[in-house]
C-alpha cells in the first residue's frame, strides 16, 4: 500500500470528509492491477491511486458513490463475463482488452458523528458520558455541572463565541447539537449552534422559556425557518425526569434522526433516475463498458447522437468505423 494514499486517507478522516478506500484483493491475468493496489475516491469524484486500467475506473467510481450513500462496504468483481455468483459480490463487466479479472473491496469511511453540547448542566454532563459511550466525538461549550464531563469530552470551549467552534471537522449532516444552558446565555448558545447548520438542534427548556428566547432571537434577525427546526422539548417523549433519563431521550432522538437521514440517502441513491444528467450512464459502443455521462472525458457525435467512451482508444476505433460497432450489441452491460 502506498504511504501517500494512507496519508491522504488520514488527512481526509481528520477533516471529517467522507471517502472510499478501495483495495485490489484478487486478480487473474492479464489484469494490469495487482493485489494490494489501492485508491482513495472522494465524495466529489476525486480518484487517487491505481486499481487497473481506465476500463475499471467508471465502475469503481459509480460503486464508490453508492457506498458513500448507503454507508455499506462492497466487494466488486470485474470480469469479461460479469457472471460471478458468489454471495455478497457485485459482478460487473470488465471490458479491458487484456481479458483479465479483478476483485476490488470498497470501504466507505464516513465522518464520526459529533455531539456539540452547550451549557453547564446535569443533562449536559450525562450527555457527555452517554455520547462517548456511543462512539460520538463530543465537544463541550462551557464546563459541565459536575466536572467529569470536562475530562471525557474531546474538546472544551470556554463560551459560545469561541473561535474554534467554526473549525469543527465534522460536516453539518454529522453534527448534532444540544443547548442546555439553563437560562445562562441561551440566545448566544442557540445562535452559535444554528450558525453551524447541524443536522439536529435541541434546546432543553420549558416551552414557555423557549418561546421567550425564540422571540429574542427573531428580534436579533435570525430567520424564523431556522428557529422552526429546533427541537423543543428536547428528546423523545419517554416520560424522563432525571438528568440521565433526559439525556437518554435526547440521544434516542439523535439516533432516530441519524438513521432516517441515512435511509433517505440510500433510497435517493437507489432510486436515482437514469434520465438525470448527473446520474445517467451510457454504454461504450466499442467495449460495452458503462460510462457516466456527467464525467465522461471521451465522446463523439454520429448522425446527430452523442456517444460516450471509457477511454481514447475506444473513441478512435469508433470514429474509424462507427457502423461496425452500432450494428452489433455491446459486449457488456451497465451492471
Amino acid at each position: 500500500m502506498r504511504a501517500e494514499l494512507l496519508q491522504l486517507a488520514a488527512d481526509l478522516a481528520r477533516r471529517g470528509e467522507p471517502f472510499v478506500l478501495a483495495v485490489v484483493v484478487r486478480r487473474e491475468p492479464y489484469s494490469s492491477a495487482h493485489q494490494g493496489d489501492m485508491a482513495v475516491i472522494t465524495a466529489d469524484g476525486g480518484y487517487h491511486g491505481w486499481l487497473g486500467g481506465n476500463c475499471t475506473r467508471p465502475a469503481v467510481k459509480r460503486e464508490a458513490r453508492r457506498a458513500l450513500a448507503d454507508g455499506q462496504p462492497r466487494l466488486v468483481s470485474l470480469s469479461p463475463e460479469a457472471s460471478d455468483r458468489r454471495p455478497g459480490v457485485t459482478a460487473l463487466p470488465m471490458s479491458c482488452h487484456s481479458g483479465g479479472s479483478v476483485d476490488i473491496y470498497l470501504e466507505p469511511v464516513l465522518p464520526v458523528p459529533r455531539l456539540l453540547l452547550f451549557g453547564p448542566s446535569p443533562v449536559v454532563s450525562a450527555l457527555v458520558r452517554l455520547g462517548k459511550a456511543m462512539g460520538y466525538l463530543v465537544d463541550l461549550v462551557g464546563p459541565s455541572a459536575d466536572g467529569p464531563g470536562d475530562k471525557a469530552a474531546d474538546r472544551v470551549y470556554s463560551d459560545p463565541q469561541s473561535a474554534g467552534l467554526k473549525d469543527l471537522p465534522a460536516t453539518s449532516e454529522h453534527l448534532f447539537a444540544v443547548v442546555a444552558t439553563m437560562g445562562e446565555s441561551d440566545e448566544d448558545a442557540i445562535a452559535s449552534a444554528l450558525a453551524l447548520e447541524p443536522a439536529y438542534l435541541a434546546v432543553v427548556a420549558s416551552r414557555k422559556r423557549f418561546a421567550r428566547v425564540r422571540e429574542t432571537l427573531l428580534e436579533r434577525g435570525l430567520p424564523s425557518a431556522a428557529l422552526d427546526r429546533i427541537r423543543n422539548p428536547a428528546g423523545l417523549d419517554l416520560g424522563a425526569r432525571l438528568p440521565e433519563e433526559v439525556a437518554l431521550s435526547i440521544m434516542a432522538e439523535v439516533v432516530q434522526v441519524r438513521r432516517a437521514q441515512a435511509a433517505a440517502l440510500a433510497q435517493e441513491s437507489a432510486a436515482s433516475s437514469p434520465g438525470r444528467l448527473e446520474d445517467r450512464e451510457e454504454t461504450d459502443p466499442v467495449c460495452g463498458m458503462p460510462v457516466a455521462v456527467s464525467t465522461a472525458r471521451h465522446q463523439a457525435e454520429h448522425q446527430g447522437r452523442a456517444y460516450y467512451f471509457c477511454n481514447a482508444r475506444c473513441r478512435e476505433k469508433f470514429l474509424l468505423a462507427p457502423d461496425r460497432y452500432l450494428a452489433r450489441a455491446p459486449a457488456g452491460g451497465t451492471g
